[in-house]
């Protein structure tokens, strides 16, 4: 399986492949060779996921691949809403609960709590688990607007103290989770998140992140063709030593 194209972006490599269903395979064996490696490296390995439909190929091939010892995985998420109710199935934690934490034999799953009742203490709360932890993996995804995990732009900082901090989510982000299917209508999404923030997610040594869907194709563009802003949060991806960018025909367009 080879991909249509392949692009280099100052550090970011992407590549376009055919159809969502190679996409998804290429990015999921990726992931799986990462761990693969690491695990033979070190004891235990950190990992954090990404909660959308836009992930969902590259988790059924990851969760199939053989040879893995999840045992030795600890696995964290990278956002969740504000004031969702603990079974609400929107919420980020339930999604990965159903597409990947509920299917391999993890060591831990740490969950940011969507029910929080003082948001300050629980972004508190998981800095002090990801410090424990250091990252190793991250797998990925970038919005409409160009976000990486929910660090809109206007809320994304490169240079950002934060580890995990609460957002307010712009009109298009918000828009995306009904796009997605996520929420029947806008007034249904939460307004504001917990995320971690932009460096949280780059100081980890390698990223993979899978991008499908016509939904996505300007936010690819601008982030392999654009100027490097926090304007275009995923353009921080650039910035990175291993990080490739997996997109399918529709999301990569107007790379091909």
């Amino acid at each position: 399986m080879q991909p249509l194209k392949t692009i280099v972006s100052d550090k970011l490599k992407t590549e376009v492949y055919a159809t969502r269903a190679e996409m998804g395979e290429a990015a999921g064996k990726a992931a799986a060779a990462h761990l693969r490696r690491l695990l033979r490296e070190k004891d235990e390995v950190n990992v954090i996921f990404a909660a959308a439909p836009s992930q969902n190929d590259m988790l059924a091939v990851l969760v199939a691949e053989p040879d893995i010892d999840w045992s030795r995985v600890n696995a964290f998420h990278m956002d969740e809403y504000i004031g969702l109710t603990a079974d609400a199935p929107q919420g980020f934690g339930n999604f990965l609960d159903r597409y990947i934490f509920s299917l391999v034999p993890f060591k831990s799953i740490n969950r940011i709590d969507c029910t929080a009742k003082d948001p300050a203490a629980e972004c508190a709360r998981y800095t002090a688990l990801l410090k424990q932890y250091p990252t190793d993996l991250v797998c990925l995804g970038i919005g409409e607007n160009g976000h990486i995990a929910f660090n809109d732009p206007g809320e994304a900082r490169f240079d950002d103290p934060e580890t995990v901090k609460v957002v307010t989510l712009d009109l298009v982000c918000r828009t995306q989770q009904v796009h997605d299917g996520c929420f029947a209508n806008l007034d249904e999404v939460p307004t504001h998140a917990l995320t971690l923030t932009v460096p949280t997610l780059t100081k980890a040594p390698h990223l993979v992140c899978t991008v499908p869907a016509p939904t996505k194709r300007a936010a690819v563009a601008l982030t392999v063709k654009g100027p490097v802003t926090e304007d275009v949060p995923a353009t921080s991806m650039r910035l990175h030593d291993d990080c490739v960018m997996y997109c399918d025909a529709d999301s990569g367009a107007d790379l091909i």
